[in-house]
């Protein structure tokens, strides 16, 4: 089973209702956010609280993250952070999956988010009881998720990856001989698959910001920047990811911009990874990928409607009021079976065994 057509598409119509939202908001408060940053940091600095920022995210938070004692991460450094942070609050500046991905291993900490409504294509895109009812359709199957996907669902399988160890993952639960039911996105699970060689079926969703990223005009880009390497995130399509000099995670990105010798980068991904990407490579030159933004049908263009509901204005308004409609809840019992999908993922990255 997989989710209906007809369901994704109406789910790209709330991108882009979502996105419009998010932009003006955004453009209403960009002249205020000057004045503003020094009053959040003194309100941050004076709580309980640790910013734990995503690599998507405005680069202000970002910066007032790493100001703070926070932290500027992908989501399995976000889930790592929150973990081990001493800290009895969090604070998520990120979608909705990863403040509950913190919530969940620290039921005991109070957890926030500057809005909830801040969600992701690929945990919409993944209902959970159409999700179990695939389950049960493949009982002989190790369900493996990706961490972009709701506490529910997670709770329902048996391993979370992030892409930064997917491979490894599903490349050590192959060699035992395990066949895997593969969640949510379909590019990301193709990659996967390729890189593994495992018996694997995948649920067909997508992220709308990968998905945008295309060739049609990548030769062109090139032919203005023929001294540019590619950088593609495995949630971009097989075109793109046959055409990189690096494919990876957020994080794994940013060390490949160092690594590798090109002087500049196309970078197919979400362009807020280019604040933290510049300061690993102060003297190479950023570009942005293209995307089908160019024939005006662009529904992301490279940068996620949800990640851009995250700004300065909500988490003033978060430090100051503390509303309840900004704490991350996850049901007691739905915590309990998630955590143990969870623990899994960060237990292997500890010791690259279960």
């Amino acid at each position: 089973m997989s989710i209906k057509m007809d369901d994704y598409i109406a789910t790209r119509a709330d991108v882009r209702t979502y996105l419009e939202h998010a932009l003006a908001e955004n453009a209403r408060a960009t002249a205020d956010e000057a004045g503003l940053y020094a009053s959040v940091k003194a309100a941050l600095l004076a709580s309980n609280a640790r910013l734990v920022a995503h690599y998507y995210v405005d680069p202000m938070l970002q910066k007032l993250a790493e100001e703070t004692g926070g932290v500027v991460a992908d989501s399995l450094e976000m889930a790592r952070f929150g973990a081990r942070c001493e800290s009895p609050e969090l604070i998520v500046a990120g979608v909705s999956f990863m403040g509950e991905t913190a919530k969940i291993p620290s039921p005991e900490k109070r957890v926030w988010m500057p809005t909830l409504d801040a969600t992701c294509s690929l945990d919409l895109g993944c209902p959970v009881d159409a999700f179990s009812d695939w389950c049960d359709a493949h009982p002989d199957r190790t369900v493996v998720v990706y961490a972009n996907t709701s506490a529910a669902v997670k709770a329902r399988a048996d391993w979370v990856v992030t892409s930064s160890i997917a491979i490894d993952v599903v490349d050590w639960l192959d060699q035992r001989g395990e066949k895997i039911l593969w969640a949510p996105d379909r590019y990301l699970g193709r990659y996967v698959q390729r890189q593994t060689g495992a018996d694997m079926v995948l649920w067909d969703s997508a992220c709308v910001v990968h998905e945008e990223f295309r060739m049609h005009d990548l030769a062109k880009l090139r032919a203005v920047y023929p001294e540019a390497g590619l950088l593609v995130h495995p949630e971009s399509p097989e075109e793109m990811v046959d055409a990189a000099d690096a494919v990876g995670s957020t994080s794994q990105l940013i060390r490949a911009a160092v690594d590798l010798p090109h002087p500049a980068f196309i970078v197919a991904t979400d362009k807020g990874i280019f604040y933290k990407m510049q300061q690993a490579v102060p003297n190479k030159r950023l570009i942005e990928a293209p995307t089908r933004g160019a024939g005006g049908t662009c529904q992301s263009c490279a940068h996620c409607p949800w990640m851009a509901m995250n700004g300065l204005q909500g988490l003033s308004r978060l430090l100051r009021d503390w509303p309840v409609a900004c704490e991350v809840q996850v049901d007691p019992e739905i915590g309990q079976q998630a955590v143990r999908s969870l623990n899994r993922m960060l237990e292997f990255t500890r010791s690259q065994r279960p």
